[in-house]
């Protein structure tokens, strides 16, 4: 019996380890090869991951091509730049030009056309829409549709949170406080945007989220940034470290959000002393972008990096560092004036140098902005490179050579025959608008001379008229009278004559 029991259990443990093993050989085998494969993809996709930022980062920026240009970092951004916000000038450059997605560094063009078209007293209204478009790994403050902000909590949301559906509901109220809707704001985007210069950029939406179609450049981003920095209300939210929005009307608890631009925050190994604000951005398809301001007391420079791969706020701090060590100011009033120029509407107007460039080694263009007030924009240059701009007033010579308007009074001749060609456009005025409206003046007024003058001689003719009439009358009641008397003298004599006896005689009888 214990050697059949034996024989049972051998053989039951063969057929277990018959069904065991087939299985084992069809799981074991792919899963390695499975594991292998996927180790090599990776493997791969990091070594082209890596391949790709270090060939970003090998890529000298354009500025370092320049001959007497101090030499600026490399970085890892595949675009930056860095400008001076009150003159323009481009101290550092790299790809500036290239389209990227900008991620939620929008949010500052969001602000900017919130703080030109609304008061911060004004409400935010979030509707369905605004709430809709969030995705559970979308940065949020948890608004629900009905509740209601202060357009100042708003911003503070937008900027500090990076808050998607706030950015959202800015545009909608916004937008209707323009006479329209959140179409209307983002068309206002885009139309802000090329006021400024802008010449690389196609806004979609107000906070950022990933579309084809909305994109920027890192040069766009720095003239974008440099308007928003002349907001005072702006520079005080840039640089808010935390907030705390109260209970609104649908949420009876506080809400509390920090700045995540680490930059600005002193116990962070990013923080620069010299920061003043910010915004970051990110999606996989933008990678890293980060929009950073910083003022030294001297200038006021804007850093701007888009698809960054490796440490965004290294490469910001080298960039910052490198422009406030090898720039300096030289004033316009004290340079020679460019002939075109009667005068600069800033006397604190500047050009960004470094050292061993002087004045007289930049040239220059000018803008006409409007000619009949002779204003206009004068940009200067290092070899092609934007070192400042500054508006000035023109000479009325400039405004007649570059636009064919004149000031002056030209009056024709009648012998010289058919008006010389002059290439000027066929629209150029010949009168200046103050000149036209003076002529127009003094027609009507001599015209007015002439009126009264047709009136008082009408009323004097009428005048003379009845005198005259009256003097007839006069004339014709003294003869009428004079005829009387005349009358009355000859039958007088008539009783004169008659004999004194005969009127006895009669009364005697």
């Amino acid at each position: 019996m214990g050697t059949v029991l034996k024989r049972m259990t051998t053989v039951l443990l063969l057929l277990i380890m018959l069904i065991i093993m087939p299985v084992s050989e069809v799981h074991a085998e792919p899963q390695a090869e499975q594991t292998a494969d996927n180790g090599a993809a990776q493997e791969t996709e990091l070594s082209d991951f890596e391949k790709q930022k270090q060939a970003s980062y090998d890529t000298v920026p354009e500025t370092n091509n320049i001959d007497g240009w101090p030499e600026g970092p490399k970085v890892y951004g595949n675009s930056a730049i860095v400008m001076d916000m009150n003159s323009g000038a481009i101290l550092y450059g790299k790809k500036i030009d290239e389209q990227h997605y900008p991620a939620s560094i929008t949010k500052l063009l969001t602000v900017l056309i919130a703080l030109e078209n609304s008061s911060l007293d004004d409400e935010v209204l979030f509707s369905q829409e605004s709430i809709d478009i969030l995705r559970s790994d979308y940065a949020s403050i948890g608004m629900r549709s009905g509740e209601i902000l202060s357009m100042e909590d708003a911003l503070y949301a937008t900027m500090l949170a990076s808050a998607n559906e706030v950015a959202y509901a800015v545009g909608e109220n916004v937008g209707k406080l323009m006479g329209g809707d959140y179409n209307t704001f983002i068309q206002a985007m885009n139309d802000r945007s090329t006021e400024l210069g802008c010449t690389g950029s196609s806004w979609t939406n107000a906070n950022g989220l990933h579309d084809d179609l909305h994109y920027t450049t890192a040069r766009d981003m720095a003239l974008i940034t440099s308007a928003l920095y002349e907001h005072e209300e702006f520079r005080t939210i840039a640089q808010t470290l935390s907030c705390t929005i109260g209970p609104t009307n649908l949420v009876n608890e506080q809400r509390v959000f920090q700045q995540h631009h680490k930059m600005l925050w002193p116990d962070n190994s990013n923080y620069y002393e010299y920061c003043t604000g910010g915004k970051t951005g990110y999606t996989d398809k933008s990678r890293t972008t980060l929009v950073t301001t910083a003022d030294n007391g001297t200038l006021q420079l804007v850093a701007v990096v888009l698809q960054d791969d490796g440490d965004v706020y290294a490469d910001t701090r080298s960039m910052f560092d490198y422009g406030f060590n090898n720039f300096s100011k030289v004033l316009l009033s004290g340079e020679k004036m460019p002939e075109e120029i009667r005068s600069y509407t800033d006397s604190d107007s500047y050009v960004l140098l470094p050292d061993g460039v002087t004045f007289d080694s930049l040239e220059h263009e000018i803008t006409v902005e409007d000619e009949k007030e002779a204003s206009g924009r004068i940009t200067f240059f290092y070899k092609g490179q934007n070192v400042g701009s500054a508006d000035v007033v023109l000479t009325p010579e400039y405004v007649e050579e570059a636009t064919g308007y004149t000031t002056r009074l030209e009056l024709s001749n009648p012998g010289a025959g058919q008006e010389k060609d002059t290439g000027k456009s066929s629209r150029t005025p010949a009168l200046s608008m103050t000149v036209r409206i003076a002529a127009v003046g003094a027609v009507i007024l001599l015209l007015s001379i002439l009126i009264i003058i047709v009136v008082f001689r009408r009323r004097a003719a009428v005048r003379r008229k009845r005198r005259m009439m009256i003097r007839r009358k006069r004339h014709q009641m003294q003869q009428g009278a004079g005829r009387q008397r005349i009358r009355n003298v000859k039958r007088g004599s008539a009783r004169a004559r008659q004999p004194v006896s005969s009127n006895r005689n009669r009364r005697r009888s």
